[in-house]
């Protein structure tokens, strides 16, 4: 799915990042931070401009945001018991989302980008507990910014210096597998020689 994602994104470009954004602040499983990385690294070989991916992130996110409001004051629970199951609002992502809701109050608008399960979610939960609409787009507007800033920079930054990253994963890999095979080697000895040890119990009886 996610190959098809960048694929649209590459023929499409903005329109598909716009549409994108929103659907996956309204609940559907888009993988947003993954997506503005690869955005992010696009603009370091100028297939899109930095500003224009910024703006149209923001604008993306900022529309499921309002809309996910909106249903949120309108429906209300009732919505996401019923249809929430469909767009991977689980009732535990909800009980979830509430406590932090309930302990951070309008701030878990602003901060609730940064954590999985939680971001679909607080605009539903303001919505529902019919925060001001001004209120609630100061904060969603301000955590969207730095959200999208963030994620679009790191791919930048990743985007210029692919060829670094690109080494450091072959060698970290290296090691990874490297370690992964001595482990499942000492496990196997240990098996071996724990069997061997056990096989006289076996034959008395033991």
């Amino acid at each position: 799915m996610l190959s098809y994602i960048f694929e649209l994104i590459w023929t499409f470009r903005y329109m598909a990042l716009f549409g994108f954004l929103a659907l996956g602040m309204i609940g559907l499983p888009i993988p947003e931070e993954t997506l503005m990385t690869f955005i992010g690294s696009l603009t370091a070989f100028d297939h899109l401009t930095l500003a224009g991916s910024i703006a149209v992130c923001f604008a993306g996110t900022m529309t499921g945001m309002v809309i996910s409001y909106w249903i949120g004051r309108r429906v209300g629970k009732p919505f996401l018991d019923r249809y929430g199951k469909w767009f991977l609002l689980t009732p535990a992502r909800l009980a979830r989302a509430e406590k932090w809701f309930q302990k951070y109050g309008v701030w878990t608008v602003s901060f609730g980008y940064f954590v999985p399960g939680v971001r679909q979610l607080t605009c539903y939960l303001a919505g529902m507990s019919r925060m001001r609409f001004w209120l609630y787009l100061v904060y969603a507007g301000s955590g969207a910014l730095v959200w999208c800033f963030s994620f679009i920079t790191l791919g930048r930054i990743i985007g210029h210096n692919w060829e670094a990253v690109l080494n450091m994963i072959h060698v970290y890999l290296g090691r990874g597998v490297a370690i992964g095979i001595g482990v499942m080697l000492l496990l196997v000895l240990v098996f071996l020689r724990l069997r061997k040890k056990g096989g006289p119990m076996r034959k008395n009886g033991v």
